[in-house]
C-alpha cells in the first residue's frame, strides 16, 4: 500500500496543526493541593482514583492511535477496534457519575462519543483529500471539545476554571491531529514522536481532572 498524500490545502491545514502544538514538556503528577481543604485525604483513596483516571485517558489515546492506524490503512480490525474505543466513552462517564451524577456523566459520555465519530470523520477526509469536508468537520471536532470543556468547568468551576481547561482540552486536539497527519503522510518518526507527546499530555489531564476531584469531594477521598 502506498504512502497515503493529502491534497495541497489539506496538507497545509494539517502542517499548521503541527506547527502549532510545540512540544509537551513532561510535569510530575502532582497531589491534592494542600491548603484547599482541612480533610485529611486518604493516600489509599487517593491513589485508586489517579490511577484509576490514568488508565481511562491512556486506555483513551491508546485506542484513539490504534484506530487511526486501522483506518488509515484500511485494516479488517477498524471497526473491532472503533467499537473499543467507544466503550472508552462510556467508562470515562460511568467514572464521573459518583461525583457529579448520572445525568452528567451521561452527558460527557455523549460528547465524547461524538469526538470519536467526528475524528473518524477526518480521517476519511484526508485519506480522500477532501479539503471541504475536512476542515468542516475538524470545526465541529474544536467545536465539541469546548462543549466538552464547558460541561466539566460547570461542575468543577473552581478546580476546572474554563479559561485554563478549554487550551488544555484543544490541546488533546492539536496533538492528536499531529499524530494523524505524520501517519496518513508515512513519516514514521514524528508519528513515534507525536504519540509520545500525546501521552504526555493526557496524563497531565488526568491529573488535573482527579486533582479537582479531590479538593471538591474531599470528604469522599477521607481516612
Amino acid at each position: 500500500m502506498g504512502v497515503l498524500r493529502f491534497g495541497s490545502t489539506l496538507g497545509l491545514v494539517l502542517a499548521l496543526a503541527t506547527a502549532a502544538c510545540g512540544p509537551v514538556t513532561s510535569q510530575p503528577s502532582s497531589s491534592p493541593a494542600k491548603g484547599a481543604t482541612t480533610t485529611q485525604i486518604s493516600s489509599t483513596k487517593y491513589a485508586a482514583l489517579h490511577d484509576g483516571m490514568r488508565k481511562l485517558w491512556e486506555d483513551h489515546i491508546t485506542w484513539t492511535r490504534l484506530y487511526i492506524v486501522s483506518a488509515a490503512a484500511g485494516l479488517p480490525d477498524t471497526t473491532a477496534t472503533a467499537t473499543r474505543l467507544l466503550q472508552n466513552q462510556t467508562d470515562i462517564g460511568n467514572a464521573v457519575k459518583p461525583y457529579y451524577g448520572d445525568g452528567a456523566g451521561t452527558a460527557l459520555t455523549a460528547l465524547l462519543k461524538d469526538h470519536i465519530g467526528i475524528a473518524g470523520d477526518i480521517i476519511v477526509a484526508a485519506k480522500g483529500g477532501d479539503a471541504a469536508k475536512f476542515e468542516a468537520a475538524n470545526k465541529k471536532w474544536y467545536a465539541n471539545m469546548d462543549d466538552i470543556s464547558a460541561l466539566l468547568s460547570s461542575a468543577n468551576p473552581k478546580s476546572w476554571p474554563l479559561a485554563q481547561l478549554q487550551p488544555m482540552m484543544r490541546m488533546h486536539l492539536d496533538l492528536t491531529l499531529a499524530e494523524a497527519s505524520a501517519r496518513l503522510h508515512g513519516d514514521w518518526a514524528a508519528d513515534v514522536s507525536a504519540y509520545d507527546q500525546v501521552h504526555t499530555h493526557i496524563l497531565q489531564l488526568a491529573d488535573q481532572l482527579t486533582n479537582g476531584i479531590v479538593a471538591q469531594f474531599p470528604q469522599k477521598f477521607s481516612d
